[in-house]
């Protein structure tokens, strides 16, 4: 009985810390409660599509997809288009979805091809990519876009006659998948629609994991070796899933901003693949292993200790400072520990596969399976 809540415990060790972080913070922060659920309600409803994008990659055994920045890119790309060409509402966001799809899909083929060139090494492959890939796309939205890619709306564009503003609205398409379906339940809006997208995607994700490829998928995860023994096209398994991730941080990223109302053209998609994957691994997944509940779990108790930190921190400390500083010291700190956990295990695994090769009576770690649960 003890050794099991033991590994219960250690299993759980980052949700049972935040839980335990976030009943302390809420009632420091004064906030009130129904303030706190409708705004975790909007955040469900605009980050989680975004968190989902980050599972096929862990379940083909290629990490956390920081790459999927190349997605939001996509996504803004399409988004700037129908601002200038002035298509709004419900039509407008399937026309930016169509038009980041061909990109999303070259920019994920890129990324996945690039990735087989260093397997093994896929998570800082992706990262130095996503910042590489910037540099392409500043030059394209502040140079080309205006100059080289006509741009009809003068409003959207520099004064100096090309380029895109910093700030772009989005009134025409602003919360209107959110508000498609209205309801309201104790004063709190729901946003029906948006959780209709993410029940979706998740029955996708689930759906897809049955299929061939899916089963491909999470062969490699478990062992490349293995699964190219078996026949399976182990590079080409792997780049399908990094494309499919891109595509859904593209959609993702047009379904985040039309629940903000504007765009940041430099800067919003940044920090979405920090964000995103610090949210996963708050809710429980790890390097290896990631599920829709670690997905849910994580968006609420991310979310939540972003919105009472700073509160907290003014109330406690007298600086609303500290309490931001904090919340971005948890963003990358939750990173750092689940990579740094991730090495200690495979590092583990492979000092005790060579103990039992000379015949010696090490323990074997617990191997780390890939997959979608």
């Amino acid at each position: 009985m003890m050794a099991k809540l033991r590994s219960f415990l250690i299993e759980n060790a980052v949700v049972i810390l935040f839980v335990v972080l976030i009943a302390f913070a809420i009632p420091a922060s004064g906030l009130p409660g129904s303030f706190l659920m409708q705004e975790i309600l909007m955040r469900l409803g605009r980050n989680t599509f975004l968190v989902i994008a980050l599972l096929l990659p862990i379940m083909a055994g290629m990490g956390l997809n920081f790459g999927m920045v190349l997605g939001a890119m996509a996504g803004q790309l399409g988004l700037i288009f129908i601002s200038d060409w002035g298509i709004v509402g419900i039509p407008g966001l399937l026309l930016a979805m169509i038009i980041s799809l061909p990109i999303s899909i070259f920019l994920g083929w890129l990324c996945g091809s690039i990735m087989n060139l260093a397997k093994g090494r896929e998570m800082v492959t992706g990262f130095i990519l996503a910042f590489f890939m910037n540099g392409l796309y500043m030059l394209v939205v502040l140079y080309a876009m205006g100059s080289i890619i006509p741009i009809f709306n003068q409003e959207l564009l520099l004064s100096r006659g090309y380029g895109i503003r910093n700030v772009v609205g989005l009134d025409g398409v602003r919360q209107c998948l959110d508000l498609l379906i209205p309801l309201k339940i104790g004063g709190l809006q729901i946003p029906v629609f948006s959780f209709m997208i993410i029940g979706a995607v998740s029955g996708f994700i689930i759906w897809f994991r049955k299929t061939k490829i899916g089963q491909d998928m999470r062969a490699v995860g478990q062992d490349r070796a293995v699964a190219a023994a078996a026949g399976i096209p182990v590079e080409r398994t792997r780049i399908m899933a990094i494309i499919i991730s891109t595509v859904l941080a593209g959609i993702g990223q047009i379904i985040f901003l039309q629940n903000i109302g504007t765009i940041n053209t430099t800067s919003s998609h940044e920090q979405i693949g920090m964000f995103s994957i610090a949210a996963l691994l708050i809710g429980g997944a790890s390097v290896t292993k990631a599920s829709i509940p670690n997905v849910i779990i994580g968006v609420i108790l991310f979310h939540l200790l972003f919105l009472v930190s700073p509160m907290a921190g003014k109330n406690l400390i007298g600086s609303g400072m500290l309490g931001e500083y904090f919340r971005q010291f948890v963003s990358y700190g939750v990173i750092a520990l689940a990579l740094v956990l991730y090495e200690w295990k495979r590092v583990a695994q492979e000092n005790d596969s060579r103990a039992t090769l000379r015949g010696g009576a090490a323990t074997p770690a617990k191997e780390a399976k890939g997959g979608v649960a």
